[in-house]
């Protein structure tokens, strides 16, 4: 939900098996991690997903990935017997 749209800690809620509480607590690690950003309408926080930090994420991400693919790449290229015609 929150991936298409903003929305309330009741309406995340309401879509999860959950408490209010524990969603509450999980959007408070998402927002320290930069991955949510949050905005006080009235009595309400109102949560969308922080692109920037999102970018960053993808960034370590693809940067970790390529590195570890290419150590496994290397990793068998030198222990790969040679093959016998």
């Amino acid at each position: 939900m929150i991936g298409n749209r903003p929305a309330s800690v009741a309406e995340l809620a309401s879509a999860m098996p959950v408490s209010r509480p524990a969603v509450s607590q999980h959007l408070k690690v998402l927002k320290d991690a930069g991955l949510v950003a949050a905005e006080s309408v009235g009595a309400r926080h109102i949560y969308r997903i922080d692109r920037g930090g999102v970018l960053a994420m993808r960034r370590f991400l693809d940067r970790f990935w390529g590195e570890a693919l290419q150590a496994f790449a290397d990793h068998i290229s030198n222990t790969e017997s040679p093959q016998n015609d």
